[in-house]
């Protein structure tokens, strides 16, 4: 009796095709130079997400999807994350930027565990845009809000400061008041001894 193969377990086309991609890349690494090898397995890991990059949300501009094929090739999933090839050249690695420094979120050699890491990235960062868009927060605490005491006005002669304030303010209007006595003593002195200078003159 013939046993019915499941159409899962066999290979697919495109299975095929990218393992072809693959095996070609080996072979340049003798042939090209390094950049090249690089550029040719970040090429095929874009070609795997190209339906991922479809489905998201035409309206979220957040994502790059892009290969550079500068000194070392990347596939830019948004500005502050890349996958990119490792030294022995056959390792993905799948970095993000982040203000503490750089995170590796995946590393592997073959591609599907790094597509998987694309794609749940991707969903999240989609989840937490829509919660920002909805105003959703998340409590980083356990503080609790402050109530709020009933409002009194302000009374400065109910406060505790206002006596020192009042004596404070009557010292120094006294101060200033005998300042400007003695300043007037002083210059009518002078004025009375220049107007009646001959008549002292004789007693000196």
């Amino acid at each position: 009796m013939k046993e019915n193969s499941n159409p899962r377990d066999r290979l697919s086309l495109a299975e095929a095709v990218r393992g072809a991609q693959l095996a070609a890349a080996d072979r340049n690494d003798f042939i090209t130079d390094a950049k090249e090898a690089d550029l040719a397995r970040i090429e095929v890991l874009a070609q795997d997400l190209q339906e991922v990059f479809d489905d998201v949300p035409v309206d979220d501009p957040q994502w790059q999807f892009a290969v550079s094929k500068g000194q070392q090739p990347r596939l830019w999933i948004d500005v502050t994350s890349h996958v990119t090839m490792a030294r022995d050249r056959r390792t993905y690695r799948f970095v993000r930027d982040t203000r503490h420094g750089r995170v590796l979120v995946a590393e592997a050699t073959d591609i599907r565990p790094i597509a998987d890491a694309v794609t749940n990235y991707i969903a999240e960062r989609i989840v937490e845009r829509q919660q920002m868009m909805e105003g959703s927060r998340i409590g980083l605490t356990d503080a609790k809000p402050v109530k709020d005491s009933p409002r009194q006005d302000f009374n400065p002669e109910l406060s505790p400061v206002a006596p020192v304030i009042k004596q404070r303010s009557r010292l120094s209007s006294f101060i200033t008041a005998t300042y400007w006595f003695l300043i007037g003593a002083a210059v009518g002195t002078g004025v009375l001894v220049v107007a009646f200078w001959d008549r002292f003159a004789q007693y000196f």
